[in-house]
């Protein structure tokens, strides 16, 4: 298993302003569109369960950098953020979370299930690890099509734990497809620790039983999380099949926005981890090196703002699917 850690390297990474703003960016957009969601579920307007990433920003940001627009995402309940990453609509997304008719599948997809073929953003899947297998599959795919194409799988570390995990990399690695597995190990499968339910202290360990690579990263540094994802998908991309990133992160809240989270984390966990915030991080390194100023970031942040709240209004303004649409595209 080879490591991937920002101690090793010049703090900023070797990227260029453009790129430290754009995961910036990406990043607060990921949070201010999340935190929205999480509001408009406690006002009772998401019909649905709402898994929000909020504490993790630095994963999707990180590996949707590396991708270009013709790559492809699948992902999974907790996935609002690989959309945005990607570039999918912040208005559709949030009127699919709403389920709305504007949204990016008319309201059927909802918090869990929006895909946008567009942006690349194959599917979202619920059911946990069953993303895995799919993208052996669209990589087998990529390669009968002899494009140089790339598959961002993202899934939690209680997927790792589940037969289409190990079916699916190995199958992966018998076809050399050109998928980077991304394990956003945040601690818990719902209330259960990543320490009580598997066997490795390192998920990414277990790529050696499939021959491919596996990289353990700081899933709170986007800088640590580009430079492998970068190097991953360059991988793919030459035909040297997949690799398993193994990103350490955290979600402050509970397993969905209405679990409170008390009953299996303690207090001063939280905090802990919420002191090594992800976009601080970079926001304090960005001033410290000079890159930007607090005047640049903060018309970032104004920007972000706006943005998001007129997605939340174009959301909340959408109707519903009319009644006589119920039995529309099923078949």
């Amino acid at each position: 298993m080879a490591e991937a850690s920002p101690s090793t390297a010049d703090e900023l990474g070797g990227l260029d302003k453009a790129t430290l703003l754009r995961l910036y960016r990406t990043m607060l957009t990921i949070r201010r569109f999340e935190e929205s969601i999480a509001d408009l579920y406690r006002r009772g307007l998401v019909p649905s369960s709402a898994h929000v990433y909020i504490g993790q920003e630095a994963v999707a940001a990180g590996v949707c950098a590396c991708l270009r627009p013709d790559d492809y995402v699948l992902s999974t309940h907790r996935g609002h953020a690989h959309s945005i990453a990607k570039g999918v609509p912040l208005d559709r997304l949030a009127a699919e979370i709403l389920g709305r008719a504007t949204g990016l599948n008319r309201g059927r997809g909802g918090s869990m299930r929006p895909c946008f073929p567009g942006k690349g953003v194959l599917y979202s899947c619920p059911i946990v690890g069953s993303n895995i297998p799919i993208a052996a599959g669209v990589g087998l795919a990529i390669r009968l099509k002899g494009t140089d194409q790339v598959v961002a799988c993202f899934f939690g570390d209680g997927a790792s734990n589940i037969g289409d995990f190990h079916e699916g990399l190995n199958l992966a690695a018998i076809w050399k497809a050109p998928v980077v597995y991304v394990c956003e190990n945040n601690q818990y499968a719902i209330s259960v620790p990543v320490w009580r339910s598997t066997s490795v202290r390192d998920i990414a360990t277990r790529a050696v039983s499939y021959g491919i690579p596996g990289l353990v990263v700081d899933g709170n540094d986007v800088i640590a999380v580009y430079r492998a994802a970068r190097w991953a998908v360059e991988r793919a991309r030459r035909g040297e099949g997949p690799a398993l990133i193994e990103c350490k992160t955290y979600r402050w809240l509970g397993h969905h926005v209405g679990d409170p989270g008390t009953a299996y984390r303690s207090r001063e966990e939280v905090e802990a981890w919420k002191a090594r915030c992800p976009i601080r991080r970079l926001r304090e390194r960005l001033l410290r090196h000079g890159v930007a100023s607090e005047g640049e970031l903060k018309a970032i942040e104004e920007e972000v703002e706006g943005e998001v709240n007129r997605a939340m209004k174009f959301a909340l303004e959408s109707p519903f699917p009319r009644p006589e649409e119920l039995y529309d595209f099923v078949y």
